[in-house]
């Protein structure tokens, strides 16, 4: 059964950000734009991660686009059946490695894996809240998209991972959707997101107030959430740092806390039609962005930000 990512419903979530369309042998979406100030169209893989069916069948998807699309670029899931010698084969621009994603081995106990730092904020934390998951999760819309506005003020967030409501309300009842709470003096002042794909629990998204961030709510939240995973996965995947220079923040160092292992992830490229890259791409100087026409619009590559969440 295609939930999460691979789901047609998530795919249509991103619906403002382009135009999603199937690759029908593998299974898989893009979401296909225009090229400011050209005639021409690209696409990108969903954020924040390309999902499909059957990797051996990407190359032909690839090969039947033929020079419709200047190029292609997607984050592939490091959960998927591929690996690097396969990206490399089925994207003529090759695969590089992007970012490692850490990873929740939950046949291990959380109670020894978890840091010792984590552990007595989780304790401190559940003091003064409540985590539970969420029954209906689109039931929770409004409080959803509350805590996210306070993220993307903190955040300063825009751009793709700056979500609409209406995004966030298909985003809700794609299937594969688990949301959980955290509640403190009866008000919730946190939430996390995942998708879950057979044996896998991919964390989407998280937000919190700023009493949430007071309590430490993200320790009680993610704590709980774990314990229930471990009931219907084996994997959890946390994404990777925000940003892409490779640098270990805060967001990373909380990630590792919860994390039994990591994951490496790949930035896959694809050109379609090579002279029409190069014709877009003239003047932009030496860059190692992809596409190289996109280098003064990172709002419009692959979303630099995987899943802001945690303190």
């Amino acid at each position: 059964m295609t939930t999460g990512y691979a789901h047609p419903d998530y795919a249509a979530s991103l619906a403002e950000f382009g135009q999603p369309r199937l690759l029908p042998r593998s299974g898989g979406w893009l979401l296909e734009r225009e090229i400011p100030d050209s005639s021409a169209r690209d696409a990108m893989g969903c954020y924040p991660l390309f999902a499909c069916q059957d990797w051996t069948a990407l190359a032909a998807d690839l090969a039947d686009l033929g020079a419709s699309l200047v190029s292609v670029v997607l984050v592939a899931d490091p959960f998927g059946n591929h690996d690097a010698p396969l990206l490399d084969r089925t994207f003529n621009r090759g695969a590089v490695p992007f970012k490692e994603h850490q990873v929740v081995d939950l046949r291990q106990p959380l109670e020894t894996t978890v840091s010792s730092h984590h552990r007595r904020n989780v304790r401190k934390a559940l003091r003064v809240v409540t985590a539970e998951r969420v029954a209906e999760p689109l039931a929770s819309l409004d409080e959803w998209v509350g805590l996210y506005g306070t993220l993307i003020r903190r955040h300063e967030i825009d751009g793709l991972s700056a979500f609409s409501r209406a995004s966030f309300a298909r985003q809700l009842v794609t299937p594969g959707m688990v949301a959980y709470r955290a509640v403190h003096q009866g008000e919730t002042v946190g939430m996390l997101l995942f998708y879950v794909q057979g044996d896998v629990a991919y964390y989407h998204l998280g937000a919190y107030s700023e009493v949430g961030y007071e309590v430490g709510a993200a320790f009680a939240v993610f704590w709980t959430a774990l314990h229930d995973l471990a009931k219907t996965v084996q994997f959890v995947s946390l994404g990777g740092d925000a940003g892409v220079t490779g640098e270990v923040g805060g967001l990373g160092r909380f990630k590792r806390g919860w994390a039994t292992g990591s994951r490496q992830a790949f930035l896959c490229r694809h050109v379609g039609d090579p002279d029409r890259y190069v014709e877009l791409s003239r003047g932009r100087g030496e860059t190692s962005f992809f596409p190289a026409y996109r280098a003064a619009n990172t709002a419009a590559a692959p979303p630099p930000r995987e899943g802001p969440a945690g303190p």
